[in-house]
């Protein structure tokens, strides 16, 4: 099943696109070797304090080796490790030669949520919830926050799509 598109043709600020978070919400979808490019954030209890710096990091890897995906397609996934450490999981076309690469497969439950980071707590529990509801046990969250802060407020959404993996 082909995932559906992350973005719409909409881009008013050329830097993020209109989200297409209607395609996204109370879905399941399937990743089958799905690829990414990890690195990490240090965070101040689930704070993210160097996020831009390493999404930017993450950007010029990919362009530097030519695996950027299709923009309606691009994904950036964050999970919470710890209260001091994050993933971030850039999506690739292809495994990126001294990258810390990483293939994700599986099936998601996805929701969509509008609202300040600090709701995240909320859209973990309303996640796990809509999992118990589909009788659906969750191996791990990500959030992939769909538009920089500059261009949430252009758009005046700051729109967010969680995605929980489901035990097989």
């Amino acid at each position: 099943m082909k995932l559906p598109n992350t973005y719409t043709d909409k881009n008013e600020t050329g830097c993020c696109a209109v989200p297409n978070v209607s395609a996204w919400n109370e879905k399941e979808v399937s990743f089958e070797d799905k690829k990414f490019i990890r690195q990490y954030t240090r965070s101040f209890l689930f704070i993210p304090l160097n996020m831009a710096k390493v999404m930017t990091q993450l950007q010029k890897i990919a362009a530097e080796a030519h695996v950027e995906v299709d923009p309606k397609e691009v994904m950036i996934l964050s999970r919470d490790l710890l209260p001091w450490k994050a993933e971030q999981l850039y999506a690739v076309s292809k495994e990126v030669p001294g990258a810390d690469n990483v293939t994700l497969s599986g099936d998601f439950l996805t929701q969509t949520f509008e609202g300040p980071y600090s709701d995240a707590k909320k859209w973990y529990d309303s996640l796990t919830a809509f999992a118990k509801k589909k009788a659906k046990t969750v191996e791990r969250v990500y959030l992939f926050y769909t538009t920089c802060p500059k261009c949430a407020k252009h758009y005046g959404k700051n729109y967010t799509i969680g995605l929980a993996k489901i035990a097989s």
